[in-house]
This record gives structure tokens, sequence and C-alpha cells, in this order.
């Protein structure tokens, strides 16, 4: 199938995907009013097969070491999915779900499968990470720029509420230092820890409320910027790919969800 872009509707939802930009969420508007920030590097894309920064482009498999492209020099930022074209498997008119396959200059092959199933009042995001050839450490997640204001006269701007277990120490090089602190006040560009699974309620008052959940344990909070917010749930933090490596094996891919659920307020 093409990789042309893809509407899905659920009662007064409507998301947009698009395949040939990075197999990422465009956009996400309940009762008309857009959630995500516009913009071909914006909306939601994922991350894979790393998130966030791995430090000098480095990881190690086990006595190979590999190097990855500086793309947010010193690091290597956010994987290579997002700047690839993916494929689309399947679509209906509330589910998608999309490929790419792991090529340069990621060095093993392996594929990506998303799906993306939108209800009334809720978008699920599943990603898998899978091969059937050599093992290698990856991380996925998702990075969502929501709108801080979502407009109207009396609009306010986006208020964040979570309870983190911990905080990531940010080292100069906004990187993890291995230092777990107590959760501290923003604004942020910080890994918070969550064992019984991300919990992130984004509430625009008087207008709506989303929370953001996942099984997975990590997520990176982002509000540095004047336009959006990120809340971004993934299997590891920041360097992961050193740091807490995930295994994918032929037997054993790697999997998470995440889901957004909305209300009207």
């Amino acid at each position: 199938m093409s990789d042309e872009d893809i509407t899905l509707t659920a009662g007064d939802a409507e998301v947009t995907v698009r395949p040939g930009n990075g197999g990422r969420v465009s956009g996400l508007r309940v009762g008309g009013v857009e959630l995500l920030r516009q913009g071909d590097r914006f909306g939601c894309f994922p991350m894979v097969p790393w998130c966030g920064r791995t430090r000098d482009g480095r990881f190690r498999n086990g006595t190979t070491v590999h190097q990855l492209p500086l793309n947010a020099p010193p690091h290597a930022i956010h994987g290579t999915a997002r700047d690839a074209a993916w494929r689309t498997a399947r679509k209906s008119a509330d589910e998608a779900v999309l490929t790419y396959d792991l090529v340069e200059p990621w060095p093993y092959p392996g594929r990506v499968t998303q799906q993306f199933t939108l209800g009334e009042d809720a978008l699920t995001l599943t990603m898998a990470v899978e091969t059937y050839d050599s093992s290698f450490p990856a991380q996925l997640g998702w990075h969502p720029w929501f709108n801080r204001s979502l407009g109207g006269a009396d609009a306010q701007d986006v208020r964040l509420d979570f309870t983190a277990a911990w905080q990531e120490e940010r080292g100069d090089d906004h990187l993890p230092t291995g230092k777990r602190v107590d959760p501290r006040p923003g604004p942020w560009d910080d890994c918070f820890g969550m064992p019984d699974g991300v919990d992130v309620t984004l509430t625009w008052p008087g207008q709506l409320e989303l929370k953001v959940t996942s099984r997975e344990e990590w997520v990176v909070v982002y509000d540095e910027q004047s336009e959006a917010v990120c809340v971004e749930p993934q299997t590891g933090p920041p360097n992961g790919l050193n740091t807490h490596p995930r295994l994918v094996t032929p037997l054993e891919p790697l999997e998470a969800t995440t889901t957004w659920t909305w209300r009207r307020l």
C-alpha cells in the first residue's frame, strides 16, 4: 500500500497519520480543536530504535561498539525512523498499521510496526521492534507535541499534573548522570520514573483534560518552548542503549503501548 496520509475518525475525534513523514501522527482533533502542534517536525513522532540522546552517538552490543550520526551534536537523538518513510500495512475507518524496516545508519536489520487505534475518547498507539537475525539493544517511545493553548477568547495554557517516584538527575550534557533525585519543579527537559506506569494529566482549563498513560515506567517531560509541551512515554531513559539496554532477539521483540484518553471540561 502507498504512504499517502491516512485519516481516522471516531465520534467527533479525527486523527491524521503521515506514513511518508516519519510515520507520525500529524494531527489529533477533538470537536474540531487541534491538540497537536502543527508542522513537519511536530505532531507526534515515533522514537525508535532509541529514545532521546545517546551519548556521543555510541552504543555497545557485546564487544562491538557502534557509531551513530551525531544529529544533535555531540549526541545522536530520537532514533532514525522519524526521518523515514513508512509503509501502510492496513487501514480502516478507525485503525491503521504501519511498518518500517531498519536500515543504515542503524547497524542491525529489523522491522518496526506501529498500530494506531482511535476511539471516541481515546487514541491507543502500539509499537514493536522485531528481528529475525542478530540480537541488538533498542528503545522505543513517542514524542508528542501538545499545543500549550487550544485557542479561544478565554483560553488558558495547559497544566501538567503527575507524581513521579524519582527524577533522573540531568547533567550539563542533558543526559542522566545515573543519580536519581526527588522530582524538582519545572520547566523541564527531564526524565522521570514511574514504576507503576506512566500517568500524566494535561488540563486545558475549561476546555479539555487528556491523560497520557503507559505500562512503561519512563517518561520525558519537555515544556521549555512557548508553543507546546511534550510528554514522552518510553522504554528507558535517555542514553538507555548504554545504561538500560532492552535486547531485541528473534524470540523476543520489544513492544510498548501508550493511550491518550480525553474528556471535555
